[in-house]
């Protein structure tokens, strides 16, 4: 007997799916963070200079950051309106309201 296939939304009925700019945006600039890392892996293995090791990560926690935010903008925006519209809002903000404090850590 063969299984469903996975749903990633399964559960998360308020969820408004990205559209394909938003995750090629996205992706975008994730893969410019993992540029980042790579670059700070090879400054330690070069033995490069403490401070200037520690500004790149400093750089990489801000894109970091700033990719967060963006999602978390969207996720309110969209989702979040969304559930609100439809009446589920309470258990939506209260998500949304775990994740912000569990990002702001």
């Amino acid at each position: 007997m063969t299984q469903p296939p996975h749903d990633p939304h399964a559960g998360h009925g308020t969820m408004v799916p990205r559209t394909k700019e938003e995750i090629e945006n996205i992706v975008k600039r994730l893969k410019r963070i993992e540029g980042q890392v790579r670059g700070v892996q090879k400054m330690v293995e070069d033995n490069r200079y403490c401070i200037d090791i520690l500004v790149q990560i400093s750089a990489i926690q801000a894109a970091l950051r700033q990719v967060g935010m963006q999602l978390l903008e969207r996720h309110a925006n969209h989702c979040v309106a969304k559930a609100i519209r439809e009446g589920s809002g309470e258990e939506s903000l209260r998500e949304l309201m775990n994740v912000i404090k569990q990002f702001s850590k």
